[in-house]
């Protein structure tokens, strides 16, 4: 694991964390420019806005780009605390970020090698680098404890 990925993927995590609230699985992003500074930052808001593509990478793409100003994410990284889904993969790969860190694999619905692996198919015109497995035990335990809490209900 590189540690130059341990602060954002605590961001992550905190954006995880604030998505519980609304009732949304504890999924946190944060997408970080060139220079090293966050410059977007989401978190699953699927129920709090009753919108199935609210997915946290998606929003954290959006607000980056509506804050560089332009679709192209050249040069920047997400890092997610989950393995990201075939639709927010595509959308890394569409935005053009450079990396995609995520933490805990997804092995029921995982687009980046866990059931697919959309992010590294050379048939797509960009690929971008993955490092996988930052904070993956923390990222985990707020999903396993999310869903454990589920099931009491």
């Amino acid at each position: 694991m590189s540690s130059a990925y341990v602060e954002p993927m605590r961001l992550a995590i905190d954006e995880a964390q604030a998505a519980q609230v609304t009732g949304d699985v504890p999924i946190g992003a944060v997408v970080v420019g060139p220079a090293g500074g966050v410059i977007g930052r989401g978190r699953n808001a699927r129920e709090a806005e009753g919108d199935p593509t609210a997915h946290a990478e998606i929003l954290a793409l959006r607000a980056a780009s509506a804050n560089v100003g332009s679709w192209r994410l050249d040069g920047c990284t997400l890092v997610v605390t989950l393995e990201p889904c075939a639709m927010c993969a595509g959308a890394a790969v569409l935005a053009r970020v450079a990396r995609l860190v995520y933490g805990t694999a997804d092995p029921k619905g995982g687009a980046v090698g866990s059931l697919w692996d959309l992010v590294r198919d050379r048939r797509l015109n960009h690929r971008p680098e993955v490092v996988s497995g930052v904070l993956a035990d923390e990222c985990a335990a707020l999903l396993r404890e999310f869903f454990d809490a589920q099931r009491l209900r």
